[in-house]
């Protein structure tokens, strides 16, 4: 490996606060000035919060769960409706 132009690689602890879950796993991410949480093998990471991961994705836990921490539904729907297509120009 040429010396210098590889990302530090890291353990980082990724949480995804929706489904109340957590794991460590190694990633190049910038460590530098994030939080640091203690996981549940007693040592501390630097943290990497998640809106979506494998245990509240859809997909993989097989429920249809709406996550709205911005209000984005709802503007949609204000600006959209939330019933039928309306004809254009008509």
């Amino acid at each position: 490996m040429k010396p210098g132009i590889h990302p530090e690689y890291h353990e980082v602890l990724f949480i995804d606060p929706s489904a109340d879950f957590q794991f460590v796993t190694r990633s190049t991410i910038d460590v530098k000035n994030r939080e640091k949480a203690k996981h549940t093998d007693g040592k501390e990471y630097p943290v990497m919060r998640l809106d979506v991961s494998s245990e509240s994705h859809p997909f993989y836990t097989g429920k249809q769960k709406i996550v709205d921490v911005a209000g984005r539904v709802e503007k949609f729907k204000q600006r959209y409706g939330t019933g039928t297509m309306k004809a254009v120009g008509k």
